[in-house]
C-alpha cells in the first residue's frame, strides 16, 4: 500500500512511519521545504504559505491512503490569542492545503484518515460519550469541529474519511507521560485538582495499531481513538506512581495550574473531564492490546 503521512516527525509520526514500512508500505512523508534530507519520497508542502509541489506530487503517482498528523501541540505552551490562532491555522490550513492536492489527483485518494482528538467533546464531567455524541462549545471542541469539517470535503471527491478522535496517547517516548515522569520519578506526583475528571488513554502502541486498521478497513466517519476502559485523574495517578514504587500524595491545586498554565489551557485541556469510548473502532473487529491504563503503563517499561 502507498500511504502518505503528514506529521511525520512527531511523536505518533515517528513512531507510525516505521510501523508501516515494516509491514510492507511505501510511506510518501509530507515535509517542509527546509526539512533535513529523509530517506524515502516525499512531498514538499508549505501549508502556512498554502503552497505544495505539483512535480512531487506527479512524481508520487498516488496513494492508496493518507494518515493526517499535522498540527501545532495543544498542550504546549498557554493559550494566548496568538497561540489558539496558531492552532487553528496549523490545523485547519493544512488539512484544507491537503484536501485540495489530494482532489486534484487523477488517481483519487481512497481513503484518508486525519486527525482530531477527543477535545471535540468538550469537558462533560461524568457523561459517557462515544461518536454519536453532540459537540462541545468551548475553544477546542470548536476547533476540532472546523478541522473535521475541512476534512470530510474530500467525500466530495468520493473518498472515504475518517476523522480520529484521539485521546491522551501514551508512551515514555513522548506526549504527556515522557512530561510526568520526572516528577512522579522524584515522589512529586500527585492528582489534579479533585482528581474527579476522567482521562480516556491510549497507548502509543495500540493507536499506531488502530490508524493503520483504519485505513486497513475503510473505516469512515468520526473514530475515538481511546481505550475502552477511561480512568479518573485520581486513580491513574495512583496506577502510575505504583508502577514506579513511588508514593503520590500531593494535590496539585487547579489555582496553581491556572497560574502557571493559564486558565483557558487548563479548563479547555488539563483540567476536562473527557469518559470516552471507542465503539466505532471497536465495532470495526479491533482489539486492544493494551485496553486500560494498568496494561498502558505497564508495557510502556518505566523502570
Amino acid at each position: 500500500m502507498r500511504v502518505g503521512v503528514t506529521g511525520s516527525s512527531g511523536f505518533i509520526g515517528t513512531a507510525l512511519v516505521p510501523a508501516l514500512r515494516q509491514r510492507g508500505d511505501e510511506v510518501i512523508r509530507f515535509v517542509r521545504p527546509d526539512s533535513p534530507p529523509l530517506t524515502g519520497s516525499v512531498v514538499r508542502w508549505d501549508p502556512a504559505r498554502h503552497l505544495v509541489d505539483d512535480g512531487d506530487l506527479a512524481r508520487v503517482a498516488g496513494f492508496d491512503a493518507v494518515i493526517h498528523l499535522a498540527g501545532a501541540g495543544i498542550a504546549d505552551r498557554r493559550w494566548s490569542e496568538a497561540r489558539k490562532e496558531e492552532l487553528v491555522r496549523s490545523r485547519i490550513d493544512s488539512t484544507a492545503l491537503l484536501v485540495e492536492a489530494l482532489a486534484t489527483l487523477s488517481t483519487g485518494t481512497p481513503m484518508l484518515a486525519s486527525g482530531s482528538a477527543i477535545g471535540y467533546y468538550g469537558s462533560r464531567g461524568d457523561e459517557v460519550l462515544d461518536e454519536r455524541s453532540v459537540p462541545g462549545s468551548d475553544f477546542l471542541a470548536r476547533l476540532c469541529a472546523q478541522w473535521e469539517g475541512a476534512a470530510s470535503l474530500l467525500r466530495d471527491q468520493g473518498s472515504t474519511v475518517a476523522t480520529l478522535r484521539a485521546g491522551i496517547v501514551l508512551d515514555r517516548s513522548g506526549g504527556a507521560l515522557k512530561r510526568q515522569l520526572p516528577l512522579f520519578r522524584l515522589g512529586l506526583g500527585g492528582q489534579l485538582a479533585s482528581g474527579r475528571q476522567w482521562l480516556s488513554p491510549i497507548s502509543l502502541h495500540d493507536h499506531v495499531r488502530a490508524l493503520m486498521w483504519v485505513i486497513d478497513h475503510r473505516v469512515s466517519g468520526p473514530v475515538n481513538l481511546a481505550c475502552p476502559a477511561p480512568v479518573t485523574n485520581k486513580d491513574f495517578t495512583k496506577i502510575l506512581a505504583t508502577a514506579l514504587h513511588r508514593r503520590a500524595v500531593l494535590t496539585v491545586p487547579s489555582l496553581a495550574l491556572r497560574a502557571v498554565l493559564g486558565s483557558q489551557l487548563v479548563n479547555g485541556a488539563v483540567l476536562a473531564s473527557q469518559r470516552v469510548l471507542p465503539r466505532v473502532l471497536q465495532a470495526s473487529g479491533f482489539t486492544f492490546d493494551q485496553p486500560e491504563a494498568s496494561s498502558i503503563i505497564a508495557a510502556a517499561n518505566l523502570i
